[in-house]
């Protein structure tokens, strides 16, 4: 007995294998239609045939999950379960209708498999039986049918089931060999019998078409006796198909045309975007399907009735949709840019992308009707008034130009080893750094779509070398531009211009070059990517080794991927770059800025990575007119306020003097400012635009302007409690931030991060809190500002907090900081308010200097404002009789010119109140003077003002009365409103509430002598006036009002010694003079005779 082998010790199971037969069958199946084998050879075995037929079916389920899910998520079953999006429930249902043994009568005849699945019964449906049916060639399912009449993009979970039984048992199933070999067998006898018995056992179905057949073969002029042989559905696939998966191209234009219907309602955009997932999906796995179901998609878009809705209103598209079309265009140069696709395939797709190009509703790449940027092939600009608007495929038609037959880039893609340590061109096109590293120039987002294509098309390993040559080639580029500014930049400073390096931004691209990279090295460095595709080319002849992770090249020592994406990043995003033109654009590169961002925000910093931030701190500092960050740049560059922000907070705990440089230098927002500073060289400085007139239309300039104001704020907070930092903060925002309600928030935040609850008050951060706000106060004091009565409140809180010298110096200087009505009604009046005096600890003498300094504001504003002052200048000069003399007389000054009315009896009252009823008389008698009120002012506001006013001259005796009733008279015409102050003052006597102890005789006036008689007189006049003027315009529903008016006046006619004479011949004249109002008149005489 011999001894157990080395792998039978240690418990390995012996692999048998493979026979020649199954090797040679597998691969005939995987790369060869059948008719081409039956050609070839003139008799196949039939255990050749059996076993071409039994690997001809699908072996890997990862392409049955991608058609019947929307993400295959890397589980090759998808029955694990965790994620719960129901849209890949047609596999995970499949799967579990295969594992409860749902499946049955499973047959293959050649290239078709057959078999019935039942869908088990639920509480509110019955059981259900379905018969499934798959063609399949080549390791791809060619058509699939099932009974229950799935209709839907993806195959259906009966699908599924079947071809997964075919895939896990495969032992299991029955197979034959396809109908027409099993036919060739039978004698004539044999064969009349299986059609007689077929015709018997369906004959319902197939009767008639058997009949038909019957007489065409019988006929031998018919068509089928011209065709040698017969079709065989089984038989697997001829020369001339097409080898592809089954795509239901209907059902793909249906759906994209319902979601696009739905307008991005009802979760409509998600399942584009995860359609256009599928098609990546497919593009990985170098599915042909990828292309034909962009198209199917494509020409639903391209029919999309908005479109043309769209351009004839002149209204921008919405953008969610707007971004399904940039990845529309996205996907599109991948497809174009597949480094294995055949010339008449790119012809083809050419031809169709020039065609959707030239429709007149195509959209414009920028999504705006602005003149169109640089082509992305080429470095210089051209003339764009020469060129056509740029679409959305216009990129990828431009790419058609594009090959991938350059030497030096296919030793780059396919070569881990490829190096030249004896190149010494150190020109800037050079092949090779001085290290000897390959490096590629090519225009960096073109370069960049290359690697998205390698990764889209399941090429990892490619993508990822050249992603590090395009790197390499970027940080090459940056320090021969750090040396060329270093070498001229006296020059330079001393023009004070600089011009745009980069017109195309690589942050915010449509094809997001930086992103390319970035993701790229990440998923290296996270060994994400499927590192089991195939090799792209085959002619090196350099061994091969190991994908990078375990080995890698082209690294700095300890360097990382994950380094070097930070650092792509970083060089990315601070790039100098010109603000584009149009809305959408602009929002895209704050978007891709900040989410950009985000990811390096997930990123811990380590020792390395703190390094890289330094350099690339510095880089971006000294990199002239290639940073955003230089000392020099164009006017129209986009900003790196949100860039700065995050450098800022990574920076900090390392090198605080570093990130304050970065974050001051990018406080700056050029395009606000009109003229650059010149001479003063020592600080960083705005230049002019090239063409200095046009005021650029900047949409997002209120974003810009916010996360400016969000750096100063983060530098604020961070320099709590140092004084030089702050102050040099505090002059950063002055000069740099132009909006006075950022301005505002920053005031607002220093104050809130300097009074902390849990610490004593940071002072130089309340003085900077203070600075700000008064910077607001002042740019706002002209200005409409709907939260102004909020900033003048918040300054005086916040001038309290700081102390009592802060609250004097505002009011000492308030005519630059308020208005009259501010400086009044709010800051002095809060200034001399318990509360502050409580809060601020003051003593007997500071309060006084206090109070004379708030009375000596409230009689500045009275005089500048004595309409809206004046009040609140009395009030606050309550407690000085100095004070509060001048503050009258300055009302009395005012009240025969600039006051109104309403104010002068306002401040009557206030008089009469105080104790000063001579006072109070004296301002409503002027008040009086600029009264009219008109004989239908009958609910005028100023009424109750006027009783008080004759309530107030009746108290004080005859003569006052006597003195304002010739004023009344003159100013009010309102019958009702005399009747009821010639009622009031024949009530009482007057003067017998008269205050200072005046006494009278005590006797009722008279009503026939003045003034009262004057009164009267006016009073009845007035009642005759307002009747005619009411029985001019007078309808029906007015009769019994009208009536209840002529009851009063004769109330008033009464009082008169011969009121009733004088009433009699006034209704009399009515009647006269009306007498055509018939139904009136006889209301009239029913009361009054």
């Amino acid at each position: 007995m011999r001894p157990p082998s080395a792998p039978e010790r240690r418990g390995i199971k012996t692999l048998v294998p493979e026979s020649l037969l199954d090797i040679a069958a597998r691969k005939v199946a995987e790369k060869w239609p059948f008719q081409r084998v039956e050609e070839r050879f003139e008799r196949i075995p039939e255990p050749v045939q059996r076993r071409i037929v039994y690997w001809s079916f699908p072996r890997s389920e990862r392409e049955i999950c991608m058609y019947s899910s929307f993400n295959t998520g890397g589980d090759e079953s998808g029955a694990s379960g965790e994620n719960g999006d129901e849209t890949r429930l047609p596999f995970r249902r499949g799967i579990a209708l295969l594992e409860s043994g749902c499946v049955d009568n499973v047959l293959q005849v050649g290239f078709h498999l057959s078999g019935t699945v039942t869908e088990p019964a639920t509480p509110s449906e019955p059981e259900v039986v379905c018969s499934v049916a798959i063609s399949f060639d080549r390791c791809k399912i060619t058509s699939v049918t099932c009974g229950c009449g799935n209709k839907d993009i993806f195959y259906c979970a009966h699908v599924v089931a079947l071809s997964l039984y075919r895939v896990r048992r495969p032992e299991q199933v029955k197979l034959h060999l396809p109908i027409s070999e099993t036919l060739f067998q039978m004698n004539r006898d044999q064969l009349q019998k299986f059609i007689q018995y077929l015709i018997t056992v369906h004959h319902t179905e197939v009767l008639p078409t058997a009949q038909k057949l019957a007489d065409e073969i019988l006929s031998q002029n018919s068509e089928i006796n011209q065709v040698h042989g017969a079709p065989d559905p089984t038989a697997g696939a001829s020369v001339d198909d097409e080898n592809c998966w089954h795509l239901d191209e209907e059902q793909v234009q249906e759906q994209v045309k319902l979601f696009l219907s739905q307008g991005g309602y009802h979760g409509s955009g998600k399942q584009l975007n995860l359609l256009f997932s599928k098609v990546r999906e497919m593009l990985k796995m170098r599915d042909s399907n990828g292309a034909r179901m962009l198209t199917l998609i494509t020409e639903q878009f391209m029919a999309d009735p908005r479109l043309a809705l769209w351009r004839q209103q002149g209204t921008t598209m919405t953008d969610k949709y707007r971004q399904l079309w940039d990845e529309l265009g996205a996907l599109w140069m991948c497809i174009v840019l597949n480094p294995h696709c055949k010339p008449e395939q790119k012809a083809c797709w050419l031809r169709q992308l020039k065609k959707w190009n030239g429709v007149d509703v195509c959209p414009w790449e920028d999504g705006n009707h602005g003149p169109p940027p640089p082509s992305p092939l080429h470095n210089s600009p051209t003339d764009s008034a020469s060129r056509p608007h740029r679409t959305v495929f216009t990129r990828a038609i431009e790419a058609c130009d594009l090959h991938w037959q350059d030497s030096h880039l296919q030793h780059i893609i396919s070569n881990d080893l490829y190096t030249n340590y004896c190149y010494h061109d150190n020109t800037e096109n050079s092949l090779f750094d001085s290290r000897g590293w390959p490096l590629w120039h090519e225009h960096v987002p073109t370069a960049c779509a290359r690697v998205d294509a390698l990764r889209s098309h399941g090429y990892p390993k490619e993508a990822l070398r050249l992603a590090i040559a395009i790197v390499n080639t970027l940080r090459r580029q940056q320090q021969k531009q750090l040396e060329l500014f270093r070498a001229h930049k006296k020059d330079l400073l001393h023009k004070g211009i600089t011009s745009i390096t980069n017109l195309e931004g690589w942050v915010g691209h449509p094809l997001d070059p930086i992103g390319t990279l970035f993701s790229t090295l990440m998923e290296a460095g996270r060994g994400d990517e499927d590192s089991s595709s195939g090799g792209f080319l085959d002619f090196s002849e350099a061994p091969k080794m190991q994908l990078f992770p375990s080995s890698p090249r082209f690294l700095e020592e300890g360097e990382s991927f994950l380094a070097l994406a930070v650092e792509t990043a970083l060089m990315g995003l601070g790039q100098q770059r010109i603000m584009p033109d149009g809305l959408y654009a602009q929002e895209k590169v704050c978007r891709n800025e900040e989410h950009l961002i985000a990811k390096l925000q997930e990123v811990d910093l380590d020792d390395t990575l703190v390094k890289i931030f330094r350099k690339q701190a510095v880089f971006l500092l000294e990199g002239g007119p290639y940073s955003g960050l230089g000392e020099l740049v164009y006017r129209e560059s986009v900003p790196m306020h949100t860039f700065a922000k995050y450098l800022f907070t990574s920076l900090l705990p390392h090198d605080a003097e570093l990130a304050y440089k970065i974050a001051l230098r990018a406080m700056r927002l050029p395009v606000l400012e009109s003229t650059a500073p010149s001479g003063d060289m020592s600080r960083p400085h705005h230049i002019v635009s090239v063409v200095p007139n046009r005021y650029p239309r900047w949409f997002t300039l209120s974003h810009i302007e916010s996360q400016q104001c969000e750096l100063a704020s983060t530098m604020l907070t961070a320099a709590k409690g140092d004084g030089r930092r702050l102050e040099t903060v505090l002059e950063s925002i002055q000069k740099n931030i132009h909006s006075s309600s950022h301005i505002f928030k920053l005031a607002q935040d220093a104050f809130k991060i300097a009074t902390l609850m849990d610490s004593l008050p940071d002072i130089t951060l309340l003085k900077v809190s203070l600075e700000l706000g008064l910077q607001v106060m002042r740019m706002t004091l002209s200005t409409l500002n709907w939260r102004r009565r909020e900033m003048v409140r918040w300054l005086v809180t916040c001038a309290t907090e700081v102390g009592v010298y802060a609250l004097d110096s505002i009011m000492q200087s308030w005519f630059t900081l308020f208005t009259p009505t501010e400086a009044t009604s709010i800051v002095a009046t809060t200034v001399m308010s318990n509360s502050t005096i409580v809060r601020l600890h003051l003593d007997c003498h500071q309060q006084e200097n206090l109070a004379s300094s708030a009375r000596t504001l409230a009689l500045q504003c009275a005089m500048k404002d004595p309409q809206n002052c004046a009040l609140s200048a009395l009030t606050l000069c309550e407690k000085d009789h100095i004070a509060f003399e001048t503050a009258y007389q300055i009302v009395l000054d005012a009240a025969t010119t600039g006051m109104s009315y309403t104010q002068l009896f306002t401040i009557a009252r206030y008089m009469e109140h105080r104790g000063y009823p001579m006072r109070a008389y004296k301002l409503a008698t002027l008040a009086m003077a600029h009264l009219n009120l008109s004989y239908n002012q009958d609910t005028h506001p100023a009424i109750n003002d006027v009783l008080w006013a004759c309530a107030l001259s009746h108290s004080l005796g005859k003569n006052e009365l006597a003195a304002i009733i010739p004023l009344v008279v003159k100013s009010v015409k309102c019958a009702t409103v005399l009747s009821d102050i010639l009622r009031r003052c024949t009530l009482t006597t007057p003067g017998m509430v008269a205050l200072h102890s005046r006494r009278n005789s005590g006797k009722l006036m008279s009503l026939d002598k003045a003034p009262l008689r004057q009164l009267l007189d006016a009073t009845i006049g007035a009642y005759i006036n307002t009747t005619h003027s009411r029985l001019t315009h007078i309808s029906p529903r007015h009769y019994s009002e009208f009536i209840e008016f002529l009851s009063k006046a004769r109330e008033t006619f009464l009082m008169a010694h011969d009121g009733h004479i004088q009433f009699t011949q006034f209704i009399d004249n009515l009647k006269q003079i009306y007498k055509g109002k018939k139904k009136l008149m006889m209301l009239v005489r029913e009361r009054f005779g």
